[in-house]
């Protein structure tokens, strides 16, 4: 696989608590300089990244990031406030709470009120597949399924573990061919991005690809 066909697949993404605006205009500037697919940037950065980037790469940000355990309500009203904002894409975290008390339907109602609030915009739902059980993990792919969403999502990259091959196998043979999966969080080779798409991820949540094309065109091997 090419390096260009790999960085198509990129969400390039800077979520460090304190990135500045500056190093998001720098995200910015990266992600259209090698084709990603979108830069995915805290809320407070939505605005002014979409700004900025006048139409050129599309923007994603994080809802109920990264613990998922803020109110329905709170996450309905952050999705909608990113919409207003410019986002394009949401990736939204699940209630892991209500997934470990078995809540399925507060599961399932906590992820619509995101997709309705959000409607028209990409949906990728990130279930933190380090915390869940297999049957969790089954389970999770059902109702993200049924919620509508675009994409399902195996980390946020901010807890105790990323994406495993193992994951990104199990949704792509669980979930239906209209539900995307997205790898994030500790991808850190080129060896390791080409074989989670080979193994079935659609999208790739890294800043790391990118990083690894700067560095080969600096070598001028890119």
């Amino acid at each position: 696989m090419e390096l260009k066909d790999v960085l198509k697949t990129c969400d390039h993404t800077l979520l460090r608590v304190d990135a500045s605006s500056g190093e998001i205009m720098e995200l910015c500037d990266q992600a259209v300089r090698y084709g990603c697919a979108s830069v995915c940037i805290p809320p407070c950065h939505v605005a002014g990244a979409k700004r900025y980037l006048s139409g050129r790469m599309k923007v994603c940000t994080v809802i109920g990031f990264p613990n998922g355990y803020c109110t329905t309500a709170v996450k309905a009203y952050e999705a909608a406030d990113a919409v207003r904002n410019g986002a394009d894409e949401i990736d939204m975290v699940v209630n892991l709470s209500m997934v470990k008390d078995g809540c399925w339907e507060d599961v399932k109602n906590d992820i619509m009120a995101v997709r309705n609030a959000c409607r028209g915009k990409v949906l990728k739902v990130i279930i933190e597949c380090c915390l869940l059980t297999e049957e969790e993990k089954l389970m999770l792919c059902d109702i993200v399924s049924e919620c509508g969403a675009e994409y399902i999502k195996t980390s946020t990259g901010f807890s105790k573990g990323g994406a495993t091959h193992d994951d990104v196998r199990l949704m792509r043979a669980r979930c239906p061919s209209s539900v995307k999966v997205k790898a994030a969080g500790g991808i850190s080779t080129l060896e390791d991005a080409e074989e989670f798409l080979s193994e079935g991820a659609d999208r790739l949540g890294t800043s790391r690809i990118v990083k690894i094309a700067m560095a080969l065109e600096q070598d001028g091997d890119a």
